[in-house]
């Protein structure tokens, strides 16, 4: 029989058996409790927001019926939308990191666990789970009282000056409520200290094991105490710094890591030095936020900049669906395929290869504009001074502008292009590349051959990793339904009336010759120069 767990050893894979059922326990207990939560939460203050929106109507008829009316159906829809996501995450995400963690291979043997180091993690995540619970614990009650008073005090303050969260009228309900629910926020800040020092003191045991030292274990335990002392007086601006020892608990000394960044600066012009000047520049450190004009709640709380970003890259990848479907290269068959079986090797090609080629028109128009940036389809240039500020979005922004450089210094022709393109959309199906005439070119030269391919499998693992992220799944669903519909209509397999059902707002149609036109502008420049 075939070994399926190469990567562990008898004794991790009896651990594991004994640790996964507690760990399904507590994944069920903590889902069905942050389900209760997340619910009770999102449909009482989702209506409320909705009715404070109410007041900003014109005539009082008008405010009275959106009163009743407004954030009724929406509460429905966004709480079924937020299940369509969780259920993406759980049935496709994690499936798709398990099976990347499960083909990882190891050079060094099967993994195991250090039998020598068990005694002594088990004796400090239990010092851990007895000490950082009971410190954290005292430490909350004891600053309760003061995170009671300022935020009575700051919360007055801004009541009487018209600041913060007073400054807009409709916020003004919601503000005072804080005010009244203001003892109850403490408490539950006190209750979540309390139980997140669980974790901390039982990770204690995962330090033991990786520095393999009891007394680093030990250290880590004290050093926690200290972090959390220092970080509650930050935040109730008390006195700086914490009476607590903070020994070091990690091998790695931070001074020669200064010392070694010190020798490793990057250039004016690279990449990395304009990311470290825009993040630096971005993020001043000041206590109170700077008063901004006027807004609703609803763009208040919403974050419309990654909504915008995540609308453009949809936008693309139906434009580009809609222009190889008038080039018959995609046909309903690949849609149809994808939706009802997404792991075969042919359905790679909706799946992975159609946003990896959208993303390859991007830097291709990047790079012909000579953008410090990435150059959207709507003539959004995104650079990194205007760039959403969200984490998740520099975990990519900051691949692509190197994939984007990368492009340019490859310095390729037409031919070449047109093969990056077949192997992008393709994801080395070698039977449909051979039927995709688009004067495509395979380099004679090895060197350049593997550099073309290395860039395609970088735009197919990025695609992959964004893939995995919630709303991409149910928003690229939709634009599939848009493409097989419009490829139906084209085939003559569905009446044209039936369209308006599967399109998206706000899509265009783009003329086909454009594609042309950008590579062969992009072939025109002197490419090592803008480099």
């Amino acid at each position: 029989m075939k070994n399926r767990t190469p990567l562990y050893d008898l004794v991790l894979k009896a651990f594991l058996l004994l640790v996964l059922p507690l760990i399904a326990a507590l994944w069920l207990a903590f889902g069905i409790v942050g389900s209760v939560l997340v619910g009770v939460g999102y449909g009482f203050f989702a209506p409320w927001i909705a009715t404070f929106e109410a007041f900003r109507q014109n005539t009082e008829p008008r405010k009275f019926l959106h009163c009743l009316t407004d954030g009724t159906w929406s509460t429905i829809k966004g709480s079924c939308v937020v299940v369509r996501d969780f259920l993406d995450i759980c049935y496709h995400s994690v499936k798709s990191y398990l099976k990347e963690f499960r083909e990882k291979t190891s050079d060094s043997g099967p993994r195991g666990i250090k039998l020598m180091l068990a005694p002594a993690c088990f004796v400090v995540g239990l010092m851990g789970l007895i000490v950082e619970v009971a410190l954290f614990t005292s430490l909350a009650i004891c600053k309760s009282p003061y995170m009671l008073l300022k935020g009575w005090q700051r919360l007055l303050h801004d009541l009487i000056s018209r600041e913060g969260p007073f400054f807009e009228t409709a916020c003004v309900p919601i503000a005072g409520l804080v005010i009244l629910l203001w003892p109850l926020i403490v408490i539950g800040s006190t209750i979540l200290a309390i139980f997140l020092s669980i974790f901390v003191g039982l990770y204690g045991a995962v330090i033991v094991y990786q520095e393999t030292s009891f007394w680093r274990g030990m250290a880590y335990i004290v050093a926690m105490v200290a972090e959390f002392d220092e970080y509650t007086n930050d935040f109730l601006y008390l006195r700086e710094g914490t009476c607590f020892p903070r020994p070091k608990y990690r091998k790695k000394d931070t001074k020669s890591l200064e010392m070694s960044t010190k020798f490793s600066q990057p250039s004016e012009g690279s990449v990395t030095a304009q990311y470290r000047r825009a993040s630096s520049s971005s993020e001043p450190g000041l206590i109170v936020p700077t008063l901004t004009a006027s807004r609703s709640v609803r763009e208040t709380i919403q974050e419309v900049k990654m909504v915008q970003v995540s609308d453009d890259t949809m936008k693309g990848c139906e434009m580009r669906g809609k222009e190889l479907v008038d080039a018959n290269v995609l046909t309903a068959a690949d849609f149809e395929e994808w939706a009802h079986s997404s792991k075969s090797i042919k359905s790679t090609i909706i799946g992975v290869g159609l946003p990896a080629y959208s993303l390859l028109y991007t830097l291709l128009q990047s790079v012909r504009h000579g953008t410090a940036g990435l150059l959207m389809a709507d003539g959004v240039e995104i650079t990194y001074l205007n760039r959403p500020r969200d984490r998740v979005f520099d975990w990519f922004f900051h691949p692509l502008i190197v994939l984007r450089d990368q492009i340019s210094a490859a310095n390729l022709v037409e031919s070449e292009l047109r093969y990056l393109e077949k192997l992008t959309l393709m994801s080395g199906y070698l039977e449909r590349m051979a039927t995709w005439e688009n004067g495509a070119i395979a380099p004679e030269s090895a060197l350049k051959n593997g550099e073309i391919q290395a860039l395609s499998r970088r735009l197919q693992g990025l695609t992959r990793n964004i893939s995995k992220f919630p709303t991409y799944r149910r928003r690229y669903q939709q634009v599939v339904k848009c493409l097989l519909v419009y490829a139906q209509e084209k085939e003559g397999t569905l009446k044209p009336r039936i369209s308006k059902l599967g399109s998206t707002r706000g899509s265009r149609k783009e003329d086909p010759s454009q594609r042309s036109k950008l590579v062969e502008g992009f072939t025109s420049i002197n490419i090592s120069s803008s480099v």
